[in-house]
């Protein structure tokens, strides 16, 4: 039997949080961005609330029937660039990275070291696709859930001859992304006294 997938919707807030709180509770960069465990179990469901957010407004959540697994997706136009604020962005709302910070842990800089470095390196002058998340719960991981949600929007992409971009948070994810086409772009995001992000970019395949 194949994964059923649907596209996400406000009703769906509180399950895909949930999924994705579970699904990085342990990565290293949530356990790098939450250092002390008892506040990550605290603040950690809020930043997968807030990415949540921003994705279901500029973009696509898609999950399986299930809930066991989830994708966050956003489309990047041309000459998007992202120096300064990441996908979050610095439109009229003003600075994303300090926003983000402030609606989740307004104490902890490090949720917004995180925004803004890997803004930093998110490619600009291409339109394409960026996986911003993609979670699947501790119990499921394994049994090719993250595959069956990419290959449907990468399918799409060679289609339409977009690229897609991502960033890899641990190893494991790295080589996922690698047997589905992605290749690191240059030197990893080296978070201070903290772990690796690789960013990983896909061009459409004919």
């Amino acid at each position: 039997m194949g994964v059923v997938i649907r596209t996400a919707g406000e009703g769906d807030r509180g399950l895909v949080t949930r999924l994705l709180d579970a699904a990085f509770q342990d990565d290293p960069v949530s356990g790098w961005i939450f250092p002390g465990e008892a506040h990550r179990r605290r603040t950690h469901p809020l930043l997968m609330a807030a990415f949540f957010d921003v994705v279901l407004a500029e973009g696509r959540v898609d999950v399986t029937e299930d809930g066991t697994a989830c994708a966050l997706w956003l489309p990047v136009p041309a000459d998007d660039g992202q120096a300064d604020g990441g996908a979050e962005g610095d439109g009229a709302e003003g600075d994303g990275p300090a926003r983000l910070r402030a609606a989740v842990d307004p104490d902890n800089e490090r949720v917004e070291t995180v925004a803004r470095l890997t803004g930093g390196v998110h490619p600009a002058g291409r339109a394409h696709v960026y996986l911003w998340m993609i979670g699947v719960v501790p119990e499921r991981q394994g049994e090719g859930l993250g595959t069956a949600l990419m290959r449907p929007v990468l399918e799409r992409c060679d289609r339409e001859g977009l690229p897609a971009y991502l960033e890899a948070s641990n190893a494991r994810s790295r080589a996922l992304y690698e047997r589905l086409g992605f290749a690191v772009t240059g030197p990893a995001v080296v978070l201070p006294d903290g772990p690796l992000m690789w960013p990983m970019w896909r061009e459409p395949r004919e």
